[in-house]
């Protein structure tokens, strides 16, 4: 048997599971997770190797209609996505039936050539019957090569999907070392870790108008110590007193936690410093953007 290898994306709605779906797979922390939509801003590669075939993923930013230049670009990358992979993953979540949402994108899908794997995630909150019944509904559509049903949060029928995405993969090189899972620097894990922490912390009170950027990331030479500075940007001064929290209570819980997750991820002691700035409406400014990396 001839070594498969191809690229898939992982498409939806805001907030369906994609992050936890590829983290899942991957078995490591690569995408930030979050109950807030919209939390993916960039395509973030990750990559399954095994001895037949590797998988390297991309986890999109939710397509939805766009608010702001930032929406504008997550929308772009989301889309443009489907023309640069050899299957795509579109994840819905538990319902009564087809939502205006899913709807929208299946509109986006109609005519791609590319094979399409509808993967129903968060069957451990439907009974047989509602599963069927929306079965039912997407198969009705035509657009699927297989209809899959998971859960990504517990980690079921996650064998099941690899095994039929690789039945759609070309022959092809291993692109990445077996042992590799991301192609994404340390600082932009760090970075992202860091934006969850906050969407987690600060609930409904700050909404996505946070960015973050690690300003220095360097290995103590006497001690297995990682020194990061990281600044976190919000566009309002309200934000700013949020974040930090009263006596600085919110900013020291999102730092100890983020921290705890960066060390996991480095596999050393971290010594973690933030900062809080403002960047009035950062997210409509084409220069800003740029400068953090939405290209």
């Amino acid at each position: 048997m001839k070594f498969k290898s191809g690229f898939v994306t992982i498409i939806g709605r805001p907030n369906v599971g994609k992050s936890t779906l590829m983290n899942q797979i991957i078995g490591e922390k690569i995408a930030i997770i979050s109950d807030k939509p919209q939390t993916t801003r960039n395509k973030i590669q990750c990559v399954y190797t095994n001895a037949d075939f590797q998988i390297v993923f991309l986890d999109t930013p939710g397509i939805h209609k766009p608010k702001h230049k930032l929406g504008d670009y997550m929308v772009k990358v989301a889309k443009e996505s489907l023309r640069e992979v050899d299957v795509v993953l579109f994840v819905v979540d538990e319902g009564n039936s087809i939502g205006p949402g899913d709807r929208y994108i299946m509109e986006q899908l109609e005519g791609l050539k590319t094979p399409i794997i509808l993967v129903m995630n968060k069957i451990d909150k439907m009974n047989q019957d509602e599963f069927n019944r929306l079965y039912e509904q997407y198969k009705t559509s035509g657009l699927f090569k297989d209809i899959v049903g998971i859960s990504a949060l517990e980690g079921a029928n996650l064998h099941s999907l690899v095994q039929k995405i690789s039945t759609f993969l070309p022959e092809g090189p291993q692109y990445f070392p077996g042992d590799m899972i991301t192609d994404q620097p340390e600082r932009v894990i760090v970075s992202e870790i860091i934006r969850e922490k906050i969407l987690h912390y600060t609930e409904q009170e700050i909404p996505h108008g946070v960015a973050v950027e690690v300003t220095m990331m360097k290995e103590r030479s006497e001690k297995e110590i990682i020194d990061i500075h990281a600044t976190i940007y919000c566009e309002r001064k309200t934000h700013k007193g949020i974040i930090i929290g009263k006596n600085g209570r919110k900013l020291k819980g999102i730092g100890k936690s983020a921290r705890e997750d960066i060390e996991s991820l480095l596999g050393s002691k971290v010594y973690l410093e933030l900062w809080v700035k403002i960047k009035e409406d950062w997210r409509n400014s084409d220069s800003i953007l740029r400068g953090f990396g939405y290209e």
